[in-house]
């Protein structure tokens, strides 16, 4: 039987929330997704929160909120889902795309330094794979060139720095609940702030640009979250300590128990707390098999694995300027030497001591 490298954990509780909704045939958003929003502010220690319906939406509307339009520059780290260049497309304005540190994956305060122009309004650091960026590196950078702070938090539900959620560093914290994410709403995502005007525009932007019913100030679109979607968050939001915690014993399981040549566990910074949405390790020179043929490996063996990501964004074709030079090689070489392997929650001790001793075993 496969072990998965992720899997979505929901229970009779999320089914039984579901169900209340569409027996209350009041589906759209309503008080659920009221109570939702302030339950995620509260957890993230914001004064806002704004539901939308998918993590693209809520980067898109944070950018839209900031102001973010056609002839501005958003950096971006090259190594993450594409959704973060795209949302920045999106406004009309250009992804500049900055490296990230070989230990963390995480974009890296020196080149951010390095990509700003006249044109640069706003960075967009990720929380990549579940660990904080460097938070004080990029808010000094983003506080002395008067740049907005935006939080790619899609991978970092529950994670901290120096005892303090994700989500409440920069303007705007960006979340999605994807159905693999450490907590779901099936697809669903969240738009933190501490600002009033800013969560005021978030409102108009997610809801046709109206201030009131068909009046319309501004030009907005259809972002919102379902009160069916919102009903599993809430459930969702009760168990995520759990299934964070769950996370960490696996990771620590593996840490202290894969023992190969030329494989690298995951690095984590000081005052981090990582959540681990993915557990991914390296595969460097020295470890004796090419990464295909340790996929494939793995597959035989029952063990679901996953590459993020096989292209870094300044790579892939919609971005990629033919006959440039590599301006993000760290990010270039991560894509072709990382590997996911399952650390979820539902994952029991028999298959984690499973999967270090089948990898152990590699020569």
């Amino acid at each position: 039987m496969q072990i998965p490298v992720a899997r979505p954990a929901i229970g009779q509780d999320e089914i039984s929330a579901v169900t209340a909704v569409l027996e209350s045939g009041k589906l759209a958003a309503g008080e659920h997704v009221a109570e939702f929003e302030k339950l995620f502010a509260d957890y993230c220690g914001t004064t806002h929160a704004i539901a939308v319906n998918n993590g693209t939406a809520a980067l898109h509307a944070a950018l839209l909120a900031a102001d973010i339009g056609h002839g501005d520059e958003v950096i971006v780290p090259a190594f993450s889902f594409i959704a973060t260049a795209t949302a920045v497309s999106m406004t009309g304005a250009k992804p500049v795309f900055a490296d990230v540190d070989e230990q963390t994956y995480n974009i890296d305060p020196q080149n951010v330094e390095d990509c700003i122009t006249s044109k640069t309004r706003a960075v967009i650091g990720v929380h990549l794979f579940g660990q904080p960026f460097d938070i004080p590196g990029i808010q000094n950078i983003c506080e002395s060139h008067n740049l907005v702070l935006i939080e790619d938090a899609a991978q970092a539900h529950g994670a901290m720095w120096n005892g303090e959620k994700t989500g409440r560093f920069g303007r705007f914290g960006c979340f999605s609940f994807y159905a693999t994410k450490n907590m779901t709403t099936g697809e669903g995502g969240m738009v933190t702030t501490s600002e009033k005007v800013s969560a005021e525009r978030l409102r108009l932007i997610i809801n046709h640009g109206q201030s009131e019913k068909y009046l319309h100030t501004r030009i907005g679109y259809n972002y919102r979250l379902t009160d069916i979607g919102a009903a599993i968050g809430i459930i969702q939001l009760k168990k995520l300590e759990k299934f964070n915690n769950r996370r960490r014993k696996n990771a620590e399981y593996y840490d202290t128990h894969i023992r190969v040549k030329g494989l690298r566990t995951p690095f984590v910074s000081a005052g981090m707390h990582h959540v681990y949405h993915q557990y991914v390790i390296r595969l460097t020179d020295e470890f004796p098999m090419k990464r295909a043929d340790f996929i494939e490996y793995l597959k035989v063996k029952g063990i679901g694995t996953a590459v993020h990501y096989p292209l870094p964004i300044h790579h892939q074709p919609v971005y990629a300027a033919a006959g440039e030079p590599d301006s993000c090689p760290t990010s270039t070489a991560l894509a072709s030497s990382v590997l996911s392997i399952p650390v979820h929650p539902l994952l029991d001790q028999k298959e984690i001591a499973y999967i270090c001793d089948v990898i152990n075993r590699v020569k």
